[in-house]
């Protein structure tokens, strides 16, 4: 379901105006989180260190209720619950988007997960959304790279549904972590929001 936004008792609807005028208004902030807990211990119980971050990843977002905002127009919306899209490799070597609910119940959340990833790999079908939805949140793995910064290719700015990418797990002095980026229009998020959502990630890690 999703809920229309009262601009005129939503405090950032100023604010919302004022970045709609940008030619540019998404940023991306970069960050490391920590995955020691992940690699040395889910790990070994046979948890997917993939599905585990796409797991917190979705926990963060829907931690943030700016997260599940998008506008339309002059109109703002706020979802229950967007989808994650995530790319896919396929054995040729190009990719295909998947598309998984969010649980909340990790158990339930990881098998479906693995079941509609498999699905995507195998299939011709990139199934990429063409702007006829927008109750999602577009994710990217690169696990070669140990980057420090990252952002997108944007249709243009009336684009405001998140990208979130993530890279390569590296050890070191006994932790490990990995680089996570978010990139958002600034009609929807600020900082903190960006903040929160890190902070809802790491925690979702943290007590799986």
């Amino acid at each position: 379901m999703e809920h229309i936004v009262d601009l005129q008792t939503w405090p950032r609807a100023a604010q919302f105006q004022f970045f709609r005028t940008y030619a540019r208004p998404h940023f991306a902030v970069t960050s490391r989180i920590d995955v020691t807990d992940l690699m040395t211990r889910l790990k070994s119980a046979g948890i997917s260190p993939y599905r585990a971050s796409l797991y917190a990843i979705g926990a963060g977002i829907h931690s943030v209720p700016e997260l599940l905002m998008r506008f339309r127009g002059e109109q703002v919306v706020r979802h229950d619950a967007v989808e994650l899209s995530m790319t896919v490799p396929t054995p040729d070597g190009s990719f295909n988007y998947a598309y998984v609910p969010f649980d909340p119940d990790f158990t339930a959340f990881d098998a479906h997960a693995k079941a509609l990833i498999e699905a995507a790999a195998t299939t011709r079908d990139l199934a990429a959304n063409s702007g006829e939805r927008d109750d999602l949140a577009y994710l990217s793995c690169m696990p070669w790279l140990d980057y420090t910064s990252l952002n997108n290719a944007m249709p243009g700015p009336e684009d405001c549904i998140p990208r979130i990418g993530w890279g390569k797990i590296t050890a070191a002095q006994g932790r490990h972590t990995m680089p996570m980026t978010l990139e958002v229009h600034h009609a929807i998020a600020d900082g903190a929001h960006v903040g929160a959502y890190f902070a809802g990630v790491q925690k979702a890690l943290d007590t799986l």
